[in-house]
């Protein structure tokens, strides 16, 4: 398997919940983490993660460029 980039996400407040969702014929969570302010996570797509979900505020670095999700207002 080709090596996959990697993303950093760093929490801006505590709480912030990262999940990890399946590949194949039916997306399911299998992975939770929940990070407080000031953690990072370092993470990446493989064989059997399609998709990230990030819910609160933080900052998400990639190899495109950084974004910022919000925490719900």
């Amino acid at each position: 398997m080709a090596q996959q980039d990697f993303i950093v996400i760093k929490a801006q407040q505590d709480g912030v919940n990262v999940i990890g969702l399946t590949r194949g014929d039916h997306t399911k969570f299998h992975h939770t983490e929940k990070l407080d302010a000031g953690e990072v996570l370092v993470a990446q797509f493989t064989e059997h993660t399609s998709a990230i979900k990030i819910r609160g505020d933080a900052e998400i670095h990639t190899s495109h460029g950084v974004v910022k999700s919000d925490s719900k207002k």
